[in-house]
């Protein structure tokens, strides 16, 4: 009898530690529960990531996040992505290598997290995800916060960038009436009511989908919304043609990006936006305000 408990404790036990280890080794989702988080928090390969500005992290973080503030670390001085040797750097210096799995959040606004993604998608590291929940009450409820600054230890970063997930002007340029382009500010902007380059409007063809229908405002922190109301908001895009997203400057585009891949959309990211397109008189624009 004693024998037979012993048997049974140890299969237990046997059982614990498999399923231990395929949690540790299962791919990481494009949009991360604050459930899948928990479970995996001791994963020694799990690197988290917070986007927001130093003054907000400092004030309360989930323990061992490492800070990147999106705005300052994301965009060089045009707005477009940085070089290579400084994003080598940046993921480096956070504790990333080939072997690492990345959560990333930020304040509810979702774009921070969503450019960082983008990036470290098309440097070629797919082990990455959004935290559904941006930081607010849920999160400092399931969570140990500190407000220490957290400094990983320096691991080795190596690039491998898949030009498949980044477009640029002449690209887009081409795409006209072939791809399917989608923009993703707010509809003023796309309407030609405002802008934030000199010239007002969109580029042809673009269909309007604003990045902020992929998440609802909640009294426990901004949340990305399911995949079924995701599926919803598109469910008029077609899946037959490559899409190139845009937006500003290339984080609302991120956020749209995460979502459609997702949903099983081919896209892309147009990195100079909005601020490059609208800057070069060059280039085709409709502005259904004039």
């Amino acid at each position: 009898m004693n024998f037979l408990k012993y048997f049974l404790v140890l299969c237990l036990f046997l059982t614990q530690l498999f399923s231990s280890e395929l949690k540790t080794n299962e791919e990481i989702p494009a949009i991360v529960s604050v459930n899948w988080l928990k479970t995996n928090y001791n994963n020694p390969n799990l690197v988290i990531v917070d986007l927001r500005d130093k003054e907000e992290y400092l004030k309360g973080h989930i323990k061992n996040a490492v800070n990147i503030p999106g705005l300052k670390s994301l965009f060089d001085e045009k707005f477009m992505m940085p070089k290579l040797d400084f994003l080598r750097n940046l993921m480096s210096n956070a504790g990333i290598d080939s072997t690492s799995k990345v959560v990333a959040y930020d304040n509810g606004d979702f774009i921070w997290a969503a450019r960082f993604y983008w990036i470290l998608e098309t440097l070629g590291h797919d082990e990455v995800g959004l935290l559904k929940v941006a930081y607010g009450p849920l999160i400092e409820k399931e969570f140990t916060i500190s407000n220490d600054e957290y400094k990983p230890k320096k691991k080795e970063f190596i690039p491998r960038v898949d030009n498949e997930k980044i477009q640029t002007k002449l690209s887009t340029l081409l795409a006209i009436g072939k791809k399917t382009i989608i923009d993703g500010r707010k509809r003023s902007h796309y309407e030609g009511k405002e802008s934030l380059a000199k010239r007002f409007g969109h580029i042809p063809t673009a269909k309007n989908y604003a990045c902020t229908q992929n998440y609802q405002v909640t009294e426990n922190g901004n949340a990305m919304k399911d995949l079924d109301q995701l599926k919803e908001v598109y469910k008029d895009v077609s899946k037959d043609k490559e899409i190139i997203l845009y937006c500003d400057g290339g984080a609302e585009a991120a956020l749209n990006y995460i979502v459609l891949q997702e949903l099983g959309y081919n896209v892309s990211v147009y990195d100079g936006s909005w601020l490059e397109w609208g800057n070069d008189k060059e280039v085709p624009i409709e502005n259904p305000s004039k």
